[in-house]
Formats: structure tokens, C-alpha cells, sequence
């Protein structure tokens, strides 16, 4: 086997891939776990595989498990929509939930409750507080205060006057374009 500052090339993969995917969970966001779950991989393919296996065999052997593995977690990533930098994939702190909307799944009062957020991330369900008075299932809310990320504070997104108008304005549209199309039609 290869040896690299004294030691094996496996084992020095190995730690090197570990040292990686470390680092990814004190900085999430970074894919070094894409790399470092290869080099983890090929690492350990290595070390269980260099009594029976040697030299140009052994390292072809390690660098298709490292483009595998490597491959394998991409995927995974991508179908999970983690670091895609879609809305909706994460949320970067619990002050980006400040504003957001969704819908009461669990009637939320003063002490208890769960909504589900429409930009949430990968799991949009959150424990929520009533901001003034108790909200029914079905309500939608917007997110008053994000707690920390925890325990939200809603309240009712409650139709204002600029709504009530922009909403009359295109139902009048509708009706207008209706009653056209069936004059145009007569």
C-alpha cells in the first residue's frame, strides 16, 4: 500500500473524509460532506480490503468507491433539496421566519397549537402561540415573532382594506371579462 507522511493512503482517507463531514456540521451549507463521505468511504475500502488487495487493484478499487459514495450523498442532497438555494430548502436563521405565511394545522391559543409554514423548509411544521386571540384550523397566518425557531408567534392574516379592494377590483375584472365574452358570444 501507498504511503503518504507515513502513513497509509486508507487510513489517511479515512481520517481526512471524517475530518470532513466534521467539518460540515459546524458549517452547514459547505457540501463538504460530499467529499468527505467519498474519501470516508474509499477510506474504509481500503483499510478492510488492503490484506487482500494490493497495489494498482486496491487504488481502483478506493477511487471507484470514493466517486460512488460521492455521487450517492450529491443525490441525496439533491432530492432532499438541501443547498439547492431554493425557496424552501432552509431557512437560514429563525429571524428569516419573521413574515412568513402558512396555514393552522392544530388550533393555536395563548399556550399551544402547530402551523404549517409555506416557505418552511424541510420540515414546515412549527409549535405556535396565538399573538392576540385563538386561531381555528385552517386559518391562514402570518409569523409575528419566530421565538428563536421553536415556538412561533402568529396571528391571523386578516384581510385589510388594500386587500379587500385589490381583491374587488380583480373579481370586477372577472365579471367584466365574463359578461364580454358572453355579449361577444350572442
Amino acid at each position: 500500500m501507498v504511503d503518504v507522511f507515513g502513513f497509509p493512503l486508507s487510513l489517511l482517507l479515512l481520517l481526512v473524509g471524517t475530518g470532513l463531514m466534521v467539518a460540515e456540521a459546524l458549517a452547514p451549507g459547505a457540501n463538504f460532506i460530499v467529499v468527505g463521505s467519498g474519501l470516508t468511504v474509499a477510506g474504509i475500502t481500503g483499510v478492510l480490503l488492503s490484506p487482500v488487495l494490493g497495489g494498482a487493484g486496491l487504488i481502483l478499487l478506493m477511487t471507484v468507491a470514493l466517486l460512488a459514495a460521492s455521487a450517492a450523498t450529491l443525490s441525496g442532497y439533491r432530492r432532499l433539496g438541501i443547498g439547492s438555494g431554493e425557496s424552501g430548502s432552509k431557512t437560514s436563521d429563525s429571524a428569516s421566519l419573521r413574515g412568513q405565511t402558512g396555514t393552522v394545522t392544530e388550533r393555536v391559543t395563548d399556550s399551544d397549537g402547530e402551523v404549517k409554514l409555506d416557505d418552511g423548509g424541510f420540515n414546515p411544521y412549527y409549535r405556535a402561540r396565538a399573538a392576540d386571540r385563538p386561531i381555528e384550523t385552517g386559518t391562514d397566518v402570518m409569523v409575528m415573532d419566530p421565538g428563536g425557531g421553536n415556538v412561533v408567534t402568529v396571528a391571523a392574516a386578516e384581510e385589510d382594506e388594500i386587500d379587500r379592494a385589490l381583491r374587488e377590483g380583480r373579481e370586477e375584472r372577472e365579471t367584466d371579462d365574463g359578461s364580454n365574452a358572453e355579449a361577444e358570444s350572442a
